[in-house]
C-alpha cells in the first residue's frame, strides 16, 4: 500500500462533515470575526494617530511614532502576543479580567477574557504600525493644493482633512486596508497559543482527543476560506463605491451649497475655485 492509499484509508471524511457546524467550531468562527473586526478598527485608529504624530512639529513626538512603528514592524507578531499575555499579570490586569468572565456569561465555552484582551491588544498594536504606512501613502498621494484650497475657503486643517483629503485618500487606502483585514482573519489563529478558542483553537480542542487533528484542521481551512471569500466580495463592493467618483466626475464633488462663502475669498484668489477641490 503506497502512502497516498494509506492516507486516504486513515482520513475520516465523516469527521469533517460531522464537526463542520459543531458548537465549538461555530463559536470559534464568531470569536475570530469579532477579534478581527475590533483589531482592524483599532489598528486604523492607531495608524491615523501615528500619521499625525509623524507630521508633528515637536520632534520628540515624531521620534515616539517612528520608534513605535520600528518596534512593531521589526518583531514577530507571535512574540508580541506572548509578551502582552505574559506581561498582563505583572500589570495586575489578568486576574480582574479573568474574574470578569464576560464570555462565559454570554454562553461561550473556553473563552477567557484575559486571553481575548491580550490578543486584541497585540493585534491592534501590531496592525497600527502597518496602517500608519498605509495611511501615509494614501494621504500623501493627494495633491497638497487640495488642503491649500480648503484653507482658502476658511476651513481649519482638521476640517479640510476630514472633508476634503481623507475622502479622496480612501480610494488609495481601501485596497491595502482590505488586504490587511483579509490577512487579519487568518492571523487571529495565533491566539490559539494563549489558550483562546478561536477557530483554530476550537479545531485543535475537538481534534486532539479524537485523534482526528487533520480532519478538524480541514474544517478550520474550510471556514477560513469561506470568511476570506465573503470578505473579498465586500471589499470589491467597497472599492467600487469609493472609486465611483473617478468614473463619474460629479460623484465625488463636495456639496458646497451648505456653506456661506464670502465673495472676497474668490476675489482675493481668482485662480482658486470649487472646481479645484476635486481631482
Amino acid at each position: 500500500m503506497n502512502p497516498i492509499q494509506s492516507f486516504l484509508r486513515s482520513y475520516d471524511g465523516a469527521a469533517v462533515t460531522h464537526n463542520l457546524f459543531a458548537h465549538l467550531i461555530v463559536q470559534g468562527v464568531i470569536i475570530t470575526v469579532i477579534l478581527s473586526v475590533l483589531s482592524q478598527f483599532a489598528g486604523v485608529v492607531i495608524g491615523l494617530v501615528l500619521y499625525f504624530m509623524r507630521r508633528a512639529r515637536f520632534q520628540p513626538i515624531r521620534w515616539v511614532a517612528n520608534a513605535y512603528i520600528w518596534f512593531f514592524r521589526g518583531t514577530p507578531l507571535l512574540v508580541q502576543i506572548l509578551f502582552v499575555y505574559l506581561a498582563m499579570p505583572y500589570l495586575s490586569l489578568a486576574r480582574p479580567l479573568r474574574a470578569a468572565d464576560v464570555f462565559t456569561s454570554l454562553g461561550f465555552t473556553g473563552i477567557y477574557t484575559d486571553s481575548f484582551v491580550a490578543g486584541l491588544l497585540a493585534f491592534s498594536l501590531n496592525e497600527g504600525a502597518y496602517m500608519a504606512e498605509i495611511v501615509r501613502a494614501g494621504i500623501d498621494s493627494i495633491d497638497p493644493g487640495q488642503m491649500e484650497a480648503a484653507k482658502t475657503l476658511g476651513m481649519t486643517y482638521w476640517l479640510g482633512m476630514r472633508r476634503i483629503v481623507l475622502p479622496q485618500a480612501m480610494r488609495v487606502i481601501l485596497p491595502p486596508l482590505g488586504n490587511e483585514f483579509n490577512s487579519m482573519l487568518k492571523t487571529t489563529s495565533l491566539v490559539s497559543v494563549i489558550s483562546l478558542y478561536d477557530l483554530l483553537g476550537a479545531a485543535e480542542a475537538i481534534g486532539s482527543p479524537q485523534f482526528r487533528t487533520l480532519e478538524l484542521l480541514t474544517v478550520a481551512c474550510l471556514w477560513y476560506l469561506l470568511l476570506t471569500t465573503l470578505w473579498t466580495f465586500v471589499q470589491s463592493a467597497l472599492e467600487r463605491r469609493f472609486s465611483a467618483s473617478s468614473r463619474d466626475p460629479g460623484a465625488g464633488k463636495v456639496n458646497w451649497s451648505r456653506f456661506v462663502l464670502p465673495d472676497r475669498l474668490f476675489r482675493a484668489s481668482p485662480g482658486v475655485g470649487v472646481g479645484n477641490l476635486t481631482r
